[in-house]
């Protein structure tokens, strides 16, 4: 039988037992713009302000200002801010109601919408769109064509999947002592992530539509609800499947899951008198943990009720635990190999040996270099499947999905790995070259134009490749403790940014590459509490996700040519470097953002920029 009040008690302790890992998946879950993204306006207060001043003309309004507090993350919302001015212009020069946004007049309704990760990338596609039409180089068009497809791509297969894959790692939380950050990679693991984001893109597209009829919106909004918890329980579902059961589940339900959502009003209130503190830190995870609560509750009665499709949401233990005997069955052997894995591991000596302990950095790999590795392989891989055999975590053998189906080189992802020199050198290049990557395409998009970022003249933002490496290698030895690694990362990379700030300015006559004056809890303009939370989850995610993944791939290549490779980088990085000590790369789009920005604001660009010391 229903009970909110029950609900919220079982939530309460699944929170409690997982605080630091919901906190975080939220706090993710803003930054990509799938949820929960509204909170970070809250806390740039100066910066909204300054942005609503400007939206609101002779008694008109331009383009509806809630796409100001839809994405958290300097670069993309700073995009956002320069896409209310382009698509206002473009708009215009079309002839279009300018006070109106996909057909919403301001006010609360286009407010919600354009609330929505939805939402940004609509905004996005305009910019894209009214980018395109003003290009009349052909070189141009194919750039901003790129810059923008490369900013789709993420939102695809990042931010409108992540609310997925945030709903299975809570679905878990609500019944195991421990959650596996492995996790994350659960749909890539079965191969079913593009799976998800088609069926994420469809609900997506339905519910923009949807909108368009305003009464439509809001109701289509609840019966959508359970889509991506459905998802998260069987990736395999098709996008017609997943939403067909959806509606199903919710027929009824509906006013029952508003007054769920009216119940946080009083937390939702407390976000705001606390500039979004309070959200990130306590509510946001709670209301996300309430939520599968009332997805078992609704789970559990559709199944009773027998609605056509519950046949397809068959992880039983991903609901309650499975028994000693079913554990020994699917993992007798692996039961066996933890009793009898060795107690020691053989570390190499001397100043080698130093180097790799300390720093994770192998100069050489030789055969006990070699040995060591293939243990800490094997003792992480048996560490994982230690909480499951011990019904701690979910058991993923009792995984509907047939195992045959996993992806085995996902498994390989120890963190505890020590990295070759070649492997360091060019892991400072991928890094510092989709920061560049990143940072073009989102100027192309939102300027319509191609700008060379940073103070280097090559593709490369060395202070990503710096941050990267610096927290690969300083903060080794806290890798296995990830809520120490996080907050070393942000003192790391706060000093990292705070010093090349100050480099930069000192040595190039006070000039900024970039400027945080009216963040929250900025210091000196220089680094920012928003910028150095993102620079803490991406951190994590080096550590622990994206290096290894990389890793795994530099392996594969012969030294003959991943020498040479990092020889060439070197050299014209080094060349690169003593020209821009003299010549460094300044101007529009670079330094200079005053030429087209609104009387009282702070040059937006200045605080996208990233450079090096």
């Amino acid at each position: 039988m229903y009970s909110r009040g029950a609900m919220k008690k079982k939530a309460k302790r699944a929170l409690k037992r997982h605080y630091l890992l919901f906190v975080a998946v939220c706090l993710i879950a803003g930054f990509l713009g799938s949820r929960y993204a509204n909170t970070t306006g809250q806390v740039n207060v100066k910066v909204s302000e300054s942005k609503e001043k400007n939206v609101v003309e002779n008694g008109k309004t331009t383009v509806v200002t809630g796409f100001a507090y839809t994405l958290n993350g300097r670069s993309l919302r700073e995009l956002k801010e320069r896409l209310f001015e382009r698509a206002e212009k473009w708009l215009a020069d079309a002839g279009l109601d300018k006070t109106k946004v996909l057909g919403r007049s301001r006010g609360v309704l286009a407010a919600i919408v354009n609330m929505t990760s939805s939402g940004t990338i609509l905004m996005t596609i305009t910019s894209a769109a009214a980018s395109l039409a003003a290009a009349g180089n052909p070189l141009l068009l194919l750039l901003i064509a790129a810059g923008f497809l490369a900013v789709l791509f993420v939102w695809f297969c990042l931010s409108n999947t992540y609310t997925a894959v945030a709903a299975r790692i809570f679905m878990e939380g609500r019944v195991y002592e421990e959650v596996p950050a492995g996790r994350f990679l659960f749909f890539l693991r079965v191969k079913k992530w593009l799976n998800v984001s088609l069926v994420m893109l469809r609900a997506t597209v339905y519910q923009v539509l949807w909108w368009m009829t305003f009464v439509g919106g809001f109701i289509k909004t609840y019966s959508y609800r359970m889509v991506p918890y459905i998802t998260a329980e069987n990736p395999s579902l098709s996008s017609k499947e997943a939403i067909t059961l959806s509606r199903r589940m919710m027929n009824g339900h509906k006013w029952e899951c508003f007054k769920l959502d009216l119940s946080f009003i009083g937390w939702h209130i407390l976000n705001g008198i606390t500039m979004g503190i309070s959200g990130k830190l306590f509510s946001n995870p709670y209301r996300e943990t309430v939520y599968c609560e009332y997805y078992a509750y609704l789970r559990a009665l559709a199944k009773q009720s027998a609605i056509r499709g519950t046949e397809f949401l068959n992880d039983r233990y991903l609901f309650e635990t499975a028994s000693q005997e079913e554990r020994t069955r699917v993992y007798g052997q692996e039961i066996k190999q933890l009793s009898e894995l060795p107690r020691q591991d053989k570390k190499a000596g001397g100043i080698l040996g130093f180097l790799a302990d300390v720093f994770g950095v192998a100069l050489v790999h030789n055969k006990q270099e070699q040995e060591y590795e293939a243990y800490i392989e094997k003792s992480a891989a048996l560490r994982s499947l230690q909480s499951e055999t011990s019904g701690k975590s979910y058991p993923t053998r009792l995984c509907p999905l047939k195992e045959e189906e996993k992806r085995k080189k996902l498994r390989n992802l120890c963190y505890e790995r020590h990295y070759s020199v070649w492997s360091v050198i060019m892991l400072y290049f991928i890094f510092s070259f989709i920061g560049w990557v990143w940072e073009v395409s989102l100027h192309l998009i939102s300027d319509g134009e191609f700008v060379n970022r940073g103070v280097l003249h090559g593709p490369w933002l060395p202070i990503y490749g710096t941050g990267g490496v610096l927290i690969l290698i300083l903060l080794n030895k806290f890798r296995k403790k990830p809520m120490l690694q996080f907050m070393l990362t942000v003192v790391l990379c706060g000093c990292v940014e705070y010093y090349t700030a100050w480099y930069l300015e000192t040595t190039h006559g006070g000039q900024k590459w970039w400027d945080y004056s009216g963040y929250f809890l900025n210091l000196h303009g220089r680094i920012c509490a928003e910028g150095l939370l993102v620079f803490g989850l991406g951190g994590v995610a080096i550590v622990y996700l994206v290096a290894p993944l990389l890793d795994n791939l530099l392996r594969r290549i012969s030294r003959k040519i991943l020498i040479p490779l990092c020889a060439v980088l070197l050299v014209l990085y080094c060349a690169d470097q003593r020209y821009s000590s003299v010549h460094p790369n300044t101007g529009k789009g670079i330094t200079d953002y005053a030429y087209d920005m609104p009387a009282g604001r702070t040059p937006a660009g200045m605080r996208e920029g990233r450079e090096t010391l």
